[in-house]
């Protein structure tokens, strides 16, 4: 099973290598779920700077590069671009490298959880907190968590929650769960909702609702398909509607493209 900083991981460089590259004001430009095919760093609002940045979290994930080298490529595209950041460089490189990093490495897994045979055998999905010194007790509090990994639950409790998240979302099976001395969940926890409004500093203000724990912005499961495959499957569902003979020759044609 693949491990968080063991690259390649083929599944997460799938997902980051098809995401669009975004020019933005602020963060909340880019919102939630938009960035299942959006690549954006906040305030980066030109392309060619947006697109030296996308090349270098793309050479974290493809070649495993550690923070420190990350963070020199960070401060060689800013003295390209004379680009007048936000923040202090430690904790903006941070950010950027860290939320990059785990969005995609969580997909890259939802990928790999996606496969019949994989879920066959190992059906649930196990919470794991991540071991912070100052945990988010919504977090802690679902250490040990198991749930089908069709429940509900984990379109918006699927790892990582918020900012420096470190919690896992593990595949496990029966054998696991009683190696492990857990228990499945015969219903998951309730999921208390509260609003807030986000980027009130900045040009593109939200109010959201989120679940209580999560950060704005993590409310969704990085599901690992590619900008590829979802425009395969949105032609696919419109297909369906299409009459025959058409349909057949429209799926014929897909079918041959991926020749």
């Amino acid at each position: 099973m693949a491990e968080y900083g063991s690259l390649p991981f083929a599944e997460q460089i799938a997902f980051f290598r098809e995401k669009l590259q975004l020019p933005t004001r602020a963060w909340t430009d880019v919102y939630a779920a938009e960035h299942q095919v959006a690549f954006m760093v906040a305030g980066a609002a030109k392309a060619d700077l947006v697109a030296d940045f996308y090349a270098a979290i793309g050479k974290a994930i493809a070649q495993g590069t550690t923070l420190a080298e990350f963070r020199k490529d960070f401060d060689a595209i800013v003295e390209k671009h004379g680009w007048a950041y936000k923040g202090g460089r430690g904790w903006r490189t941070r950010v950027i490298y860290d939320t990059n990093i785990r969005t995609s490495y969580a997909a890259g897994r939802e990928a790999q959880m996606a496969d019949p045979s994989l879920r066959a055998r190992r059906p649930y999905g196990l919470y794991r907190h991540g071991g912070s010194d100052d945990p988010r007790p919504e977090h802690l509090a679902k250490d040990g968590l198991v749930l089908p990994l069709d429940n509900p639950f984990w379109e918006t409790w699927t790892p990582p929650n918020g900012w420096g998240c470190t919690c896992k979302k593990l595949m496990v099976g029966d054998k696991d769960v009683k190696r492990l001395n857990l228990k499945v969940a015969e219903q998951a926890p309730e999921i208390p909702l509260v609003e807030r409004t986000v980027g009130v500093r900045g040009p593109s203000p939200r109010t959201v609702t989120v679940p209580e724990g999560i950060d704005p912005g993590f409310e969704y499961r990085p599901d690992g398909k590619t900008r590829t495959q979802r425009t395969r499957q949105e032609l696919t569902r419109k297909a369906a509607a299409m009459p025959e003979p058409i349909r057949t020759r429209f799926l014929a044609e897909m079918k041959k493209g991926d020749a």
